[in-house]
């Protein structure tokens, strides 16, 4: 256990300082195989045949899809659909926000992604109408969180790797727990704006609303239709996840580039280099953590964690408040991404052992990590949504908090203490008993 603390640490560390995350791993990797004495011919194909796995190319297409999603102009005609039917009354800009994050969640499938995405089109467009830029940044790092939990969400496929399990009953684990987050910042963002200059664009008859909508939902509908096909594919048996991501990419191109016409040669390869890099980037890191996977289960860490755990406290509910602390932890130094494949190889087994469903246990990661990941001092979505927003941290630290803290924590608490938020959707669809 010492020995996990210290690479945990060193890995910490190396975060912190700026080295990149693939490479921090790989020192982690580095360190346990050392301090075990674990040769590396052991070590090595069993991470090798992990990257093989026909699941994991899921990710790549789902990267590149939002990179498609968000160089073609996708991303902006569905903030205009959603903004027909809410931006018209005070504080809907925020409620658009809000449900845009969810929506490109539901189609790009990380964190980063729809900060990137949503935060360029949607910050500087609330600040013309009144918003302060902090606020504005604020609720654009928190919804993202929102990527993580709308299917589909590519931590959640990697939660399936790790730990065996199907990818469709992990997204269907967070669903519930997203909407509920939907929700809440909804009437958050109502509130918090009442004393803010805001200029509401009057309202329209009838009429004029209905022409509204639908003009915009005719401009939507394409891009409205790929979450349609992606998860209407799956969960009707009519493709595999890995399958449902290839076909959104040859859905994505052919519309930006000849039925929109946002997207030209230049931008396509633009969204094949990001996407193709922080593929890279991932595939990388992922060989490490899983040597770093293997050495902690030759030493037997994760059973050694359980043990320490049960030993601290017998009680359920006290071991799932520990497993709260240690995951919001891990999200305050790690991205959604990488948080995902350390916090799942060491807890999965501290979970089984108490008897804590396994999808359920997606659900908790899946929201103690995206608060962790807007929670200072490291933040790691936060920061991000304020380079993209250009505002400094103490303009949207407070409501960063209100939001967190507010709005955030009793859906953590929702998740870990109530299993039929998460278990619902999975027990329907036939993933869970």
């Amino acid at each position: 256990m010492i020995t996990l603390a210290m690479g945990l640490g060193l890995l910490i560390l190396l975060m912190i300082i700026g080295v990149p995350v693939a490479m921090a791993f790989g020192a982690m990797a580095i360190f346990l195989s050392t301090s075990f004495d674990v040769s590396s011919k052991l070590l090595i194909p069993t991470a090798f045949y992990q990257i093989k796995s026909v699941v994991l190319l899921t990710i790549p297409f789902f990267i590149l899809v939002g990179s498609l999603m968000s160089s073609g102009g996708l991303a902006e005609r569905l903030i205009n659909f959603v903004n027909s039917f809410a931006g018209r009354v005070r504080g809907g800009m925020g409620a658009v926000t809000v449900i845009a994050c969810a929506m490109f969640g539901s189609i790009g499938g990380s964190c980063s992604s729809a900060v990137a995405a949503i935060g360029t089109i949607m910050i500087p467009k609330m600040e013309e109408n009144g918003y302060s830029r902090g606020y504005t940044t604020a609720l654009v790092a928190c919804s993202s969180i929102l990527g993580q939990l709308i299917p589909p969400s590519v931590p959640m496929i990697l939660f399936a790797l790790v730990t065996y399990q199907s990818i469709p009953g992990c997204w269907l684990a967070t669903i519930g727990p997203g909407i509920l987050v939907i929700l809440i910042f909804c009437i958050f963002n109502y509130f918090m704006v009442r004393k803010m200059p805001i200029q509401v664009m009057p309202k329209l008859e009838f009429g004029d609303q209905m022409k509204e909508i639908s003009r915009s939902t005719a401009r939507a509908s394409l891009a409205l239709l790929l979450p349609v096909i992606i998860l209407g594919g799956i969960y009707g048996g009519i493709t595999t996840p890995t399958e449902a991501a290839c076909v959104s990419i040859f859905y994505v191109i052919p519309v930006s580039m000849f039925i929109y016409k946002t997207l030209g040669p230049k931008q396509l390869a633009e969204a094949f280099v990001k996407g193709a890099t922080t593929t890279g980037v991932l595939i990388i890191m992922f060989f490490f953590v899983m040597i770093n996977t293997r050495i902690m289960t030759m030493e037997q860490l994760p059973q050694e964690m359980a043990t320490w755990i049960m030993q601290v406290s017998p009680n359920k509910y006290v071991i799932l408040l520990l497993v709260n602390l240690f995951l919001l932890g891990i999200g305050m130094v790690m991205d959604d991404i990488s948080g995902t494949v350390i916090a799942a190889s060491l807890l999965f087994p501290v979970m089984e052992k108490i008897g804590i469903h396994p999808l359920h246990f997606a659900a908790i990661m899946g929201v103690n990590l995206g608060l962790g990941n807007v929670t200072p001092p490291t933040a790691p979505i936060l920061y991000l949504a304020g380079r993209i927003g250009n505002c400094k941290i103490e303009h949207y630290i407070k409501p960063s908090l209100i939001l967190m803290y507010g709005g955030m924590l009793p859906v953590v608490l929702a998740v870990t203490y109530w299993p039929g938020l998460s278990l619902f959707l999975p027990k329907l669809f036939g993933f869970a008993k």
